[in-house]
């Protein structure tokens, strides 16, 4: 694991020498604007939400962005995430997803906090004689993780009876957050306030309740909740969708913290009757440029959905993709745009407005906004900028 972590660093070191044709710029201004804004609109405590490299904006670099502020936890799926996180930060992780048991005596414990919902993980951290916050997770009808509520009590009783643990948490996850039904919000987070209840009359005293995320954290009004957790709004994405009200308060206020660019690295001269890329879906209609980007599917680029369809950006101009996108390349019209190699492509903008824009890609495209964003592959260079 320290060796992992060393070629990692020394690895980081060496790419910091060389330029980059295809870059990830992410906003520390617009994460720290996102924060502040549902901060104020829940007017709960936040967790930051750092699983899936970020929502693909890099651990690292949204680790760096959040120093200036301190939070109850952040947030991660797994143990490595943890280990990411805790290389760039003091703060306390909370680690949400599975664990194999066997796994908990081999782990280091440097302020991090697990969530359970089950008697093996409970009895093997239990087992480990170190002192370890834990967090019970409810299923209040997602039907993924969390205790059935007949289980509650037993298993809060049975975190009470090691001695070094602690139940600091209770949380749900909601199904439907973004959904037509408020009713099933409404019933969710009261079975959520439920869980609490019968945790308390176990004999717990837990301090941190969360039950919502960013499109729940608007919408679930639970007795209890003192904390969301906040994963796609963070990074300035709207959670909900177009045919809700706070769709479009939220999306004036969002500021998108993630843009995507790449380089021309060849400009061809294509006649009339030429044609582009596999299966030849692209054919010339008369003389005309084309250019060609050092980036395709691997790095993230959506292949069934922009290929011929898409669009990226050159100064003011948008202009579109032409013929399929490859695995590491993606072409695109210069009609009508002075361009040359060397030039910069935005291929996802971060202005809201632009139609090459994640959530604009997303609307267009009946693509899930989350997907395009973790999607982008890890070996894309990240960069912290205001």
């Amino acid at each position: 694991m320290l060796t992992r972590r060393k070629v990692d660093v020394f690895l980081r070191k060496f790419e910091k020498e060389f330029v980059t044709h295809n870059l990830i710029e992410v906003s520390r201004l617009a994460i720290l604007h996102n924060l502040d804004l549902f901060a104020r609109l829940s007017e709960k405590q936040i967790m930051p939400v750092l699983k899936g490299n970020a929502y693909g904006h890099g651990i690292e670099q949204v680790v760096t962005a959040l120093k200036s502020r301190s939070f109850p936890y952040i947030a991660v799926d797994g143990y490595f995430e943890a280990l990411r996180v805790r290389a760039m930060s003091q703060q306390p992780v909370l680690i949400m997803g599975a664990i194999l048991p066997e796994n908990f005596m081999r782990m280091k414990y440097d302020n991090f906090s697990f969530v359970v919902q089950d008697t093996v993980a409970i009895h093997a951290i239990g087992k480990t004689h170190k002192h370890i916050k834990v967090h019970l997770e409810c299923n209040t009808g997602m039907n993924r993780y969390g205790a059935q509520p007949e289980e509650v009590a037993s298993l809060a009783k049975l975190i009470l009876s090691y001695k070094n643990l602690e139940l600091e948490g209770v949380m749900s996850h909601l199904a439907d957050s973004d959904g037509d039904d408020p009713v099933t919000i409404d019933r969710a987070t009261e079975q959520f306030d439920n869980c609490v209840d019968v945790v308390r009359a176990a004999g717990a005293k837990p301090t941190l309740l969360h039950v919502g995320q960013s499109a729940g954290s608007l919408r679930a009004q639970s007795k209890y909740a003192n904390a969301i957790r906040l994963g796609i709004g963070l990074y300035g994405i709207n959670p909900f969708s177009p045919q809700y009200a706070q769709h479009k308060k939220l999306q004036r206020e969002l500021r998108p913290a993630l843009k995507l660019t790449s380089t021309i690295t060849r400009i061809i001269n294509l006649k009339k009757g030429d044609k582009v890329s596999y299966g030849y879906t692209f054919t010339a209609p008369k003389s005309m440029k084309i250019g060609v980007l050092p980036l395709g599917y691997y790095e993230g680029v959506n292949r069934p959905a922009l290929s011929n369809r898409g669009v990226v950006k050159i100064g003011k101009h948008f202009t579109p993709i032409v013929g399929r996108v490859c695995m590491n390349h993606t072409m695109i019209s210069l009609e009508g745009i002075m361009a040359n190699v060397g030039d910069q492509v935005v291929v996802y903008s971060d202005n809201p407005k632009d139609e090459n824009a994640i959530d604009a890609i997303a609307a267009r495209f009946d693509l899930f906004n989350y997907n395009l964003l973790t999607a982008l592959s890890p070996d894309v260079r990240r960069k912290l900028v205001d």
